[in-house]
């Protein structure tokens, strides 16, 4: 099962591992956008880490701990990141409402909403260069790790791994959606800064799944 313990440590190395790439993001943003990707994302997870031990020690329900975390996104983050990674959160927060612990099938549907909203949101899909090239092919597995009967671990992995190619495929394509949109076919052949850090996000979950031999 996957509780309160479990999210906290999984939002806190996923901060960290924001905050220890804030210039790789800055780098890779800065080809095809305003350059402060990593800066914005790394000050919402310096916030973050220093909400945590209060939700931990007052919030059970996983779903309000993820809209916390969704409405500091989008109220501390500049550009086009606040808003869609704070919806990420809050739609994914919406599945676990209520619940102190969830299943392996609700981390696949929480995963999934959050990214359902995102496109919504960006009016993008996937092949459009964004954080969608992660999320959509990272779902689809982690969907059919989840009923196969793996465990979070291996579920996480599957993600992770996913992600990780749909980052690889962002350099081949160009950009549909956002700033990096006005570069035309200049924006081929440079990383979507938005998919690796949900690369980064799915890669911290499994470190803290196996450190925890989540079931």
């Amino acid at each position: 099962m996957f509780g309160k313990e479990y999210m906290i440590a999984a939002l806190e190395a996923i901060s960290q591992n924001i905050i220890e790439h804030e210039e790789d993001l800055n780098h890779l943003d800065n080809a095809i956008g305003d350059g402060d990707h990593g800066t914005n994302m790394a000050r919402f997870s310096r916030i973050i880490l220093k909400d945590l031990p209060e939700l931990l020690a007052t919030q059970d329900d996983l779903g309000e701990i993820l809209h916390h975390v969704g409405m500091r996104c989008i109220s501390e983050v500049g550009g086009s990141a606040g808003p869609l990674f704070g919806t990420f959160f809050l739609q994914a927060g919406m599945v676990c409402k209520g619940k102190t612990s969830i299943e392996a099938a609700d981390l696949v549907t929480a995963f999934e909403t959050g990214t359902m909203g995102v496109a919504q949101l960006g009016k993008a899909y996937e092949g459009d260069k964004t954080m969608l090239d992660a999320m959509f092919p990272a779902g689809r597995v982690m969907q059919e790790a989840a009923a196969a009967g793996k465990s979070f671990a291996e579920i996480l992995n599957a993600g992770a791994e996913a992600a990780q190619n749909g980052v690889e495929y962002t350099k081949t394509i160009q950009a549909n959606r956002g700033r990096a949109s006005y570069l035309g076919t200049r924006s081929i052949g440079h990383q979507d800064p938005g998919a690796t850090t949900i690369m980064l996000l799915l890669q911290s979950m499994y470190k803290v799944a196996v450190e925890k031999n989540a079931e």
